[in-house]
């Protein structure tokens, strides 16, 4: 197990030189986040991203994410430009060799909260989401009203996207995302690269969306699709967490026994109603995500890829990116290294300080 962090670029609040300080933090995930969506990542601007991360002592263990078109997502007739667009992405990942690539298929809107800034009992605050509070976000002014929301939709935009996907029900997204796969995931087999899909967040359909990506039946049948090693997943413990139907060890187990776990975010939340939850501590007893089980599984089963805690509350008075503040990611780092080493023993060689 690699432990890593998320770090949003040059204008990330957090700098490289902190992330280097956090005690067993060797790997960065970061992204080319000036890049329009559908357009090709250069190998120049990816080095670029790798030299600034190796200066600081880390490595550059992940991209999260190359996101996927809408027109791939909707099966347009141009979705096959988008494709061959994507491929040549995973090509440059591999001419700098970045090995592991986090990606999503939702439709429209990414993660998604009603609420960055919940307080807490002890003055913390977290990200949070409210399904009935979902259903009140006016979308007929475009993503304005969404809370966080990077991807600026103006309204006929916005307006134009979901009367597209009121032809695409989940069978059809599931074909959509057959079709995606066969093309790229034997590209980035070639290219050495282990493609890792993201859970949806929240695992549910929102907005009248279709959300496929919800269960471990759900990453069963993802893999299913393209029968290779590089055709993945990304086990994030918040996202399939939010609905406690799931068994996350059980999921963790399955999945690794077969070897499609390439990364893993470790989170907790605090499920307080029906599609209703709150991001908490990642100590498992702070919220109702069963941390050491799932890391137990991951041990078993051979996992040796890349880790990182994911959304962290605001604690201390710090200011930033809404969930990606340095201090209580840090201490979910430090949980997390702590959970592994007092299960299994001796930390695993990637676990090391850099030097």
């Amino acid at each position: 197990m690699q432990m890593t962090f998320r770090w949003y670029g040059p204008k990330d609040p957090v700098p490289l030189e902190y992330i280097r300080q956090i005690p067993g933090v060797s790997g960065v995930v970061s992204a080319l986040y000036d890049v329009a969506v559908g357009d090709v990542w250069s190998v120049q601007a990816l080095a670029r991203l790798r030299d600034t991360i190796d200066a600081a002592g880390l490595s550059f263990a992940v991209v999260e994410s190359i996101p996927v078109h809408e027109d791939i997502k909707l099966g347009r007739s141009t979705r096959d430009r988008f494709i061959d667009q994507y491929c040549a992405s995973i090509h440059a990942m591999s001419a700098v060799d970045v090995r592991v690539l986090c990606y999503n298929f939702m439709p429209i809107f990414d993660w998604t909260r009603t609420d960055l800034a919940m307080l807490l009992p002890d003055g913390a605050t977290a990200l949070a989401y409210d399904h009935h509070a979902l259903s009140r976000i006016d979308l007929s002014r475009g993503t304005g009203d969404l809370p966080g929301w990077a991807m600026a939709y103006t309204a006929p935009q916005l307006a134009a996207l979901l009367a597209a996907y009121r032809d695409v029900d989940a069978q059809r997204l599931w074909e959509h995302l057959s079709y995606f796969l066969e093309r790229v995931a034997p590209e980035a087999e070639r290219a050495g690269v282990r493609m890792a899909i993201h859970p949806d967040d929240p695992p549910w359909s929102i907005f009248g969306l279709p959300r496929i990506i919800t269960n471990g039946a759900a990453l069963e049948r993802l893999i299913d699709l393209v029968d290779t090693p590089a055709n993945g997943v990304t086990f994030c413990t918040g996202s399939l967490g939010a609905d406690p139907r799931n068994d996350l060890p059980s999921m963790a187990r399955r999945l690794g026994e077969r070897g499609r776990i390439h990364f893993a975010h470790c989170r907790n939340v605090s499920v307080t109603g029906p599609k209703q939850f709150h991001e908490s501590p990642h100590p498992s007893r702070f919220g109702d995500v069963p941390m050491r089980g799932v890391l137990e599984a991951l041990h078993d089963t051979g996992f040796k890829g890349p880790m990182r805690p994911d959304h962290g509350r605001m604690i201390w008075g710090e200011r930033g990116r809404p969930g990606y503040g340095l201090h209580d990611r840090a201490l979910g780092a430090m949980y997390l290294q702590g959970l592994w080493e007092g299960l299994h023993g001796a930390l695993d060689g990637d676990d090391t300080v850099p030097a």
